[in-house]
């Protein structure tokens, strides 16, 4: 018989940019439904992330834009079966993630 508890898998990135490639993903790539994932910020305030990246980093022409608040890492969960556990944990630790944690 095999296991389908539900576990949720979470790990933080320093930039909105690596959180949005992690939840394409385990969508792409690993088949988690959409729904399923949850993405906020690790502190109390709105936040893009620990550091300046995409669409808010310096151009050639232009500087860095400063109207994202900079601040707090974000988190990225997902609910998944456990026998998937191995495979999400190795995708977050693949993208950059930092406190890689599961319950």
């Amino acid at each position: 018989m095999s296991d389908v508890s539900t576990r949720t898998v979470s790990a933080k990135f320093t930039t909105r940019e690596a959180a949005d490639l992690a939840v394409e993903h385990l969508v792409q790539r690993l088949n988690v439904e959409r729904t399923d994932i949850f993405v906020k910020t690790s502190g109390s305030d709105n936040s893009s992330g620990v550091s300046i990246s995409g669409g808010d980093a310096p151009t050639v022409e232009e500087d860095a834009r400063a109207d994202a608040a900079l601040g707090s890492e974000i988190e990225v969960s997902a609910d998944i079966v456990s026998s998937h556990e191995d495979a999400v944990r190795a995708a977050f630790d693949g993208l950059g993630a930092s406190e890689v944690s599961s319950a």
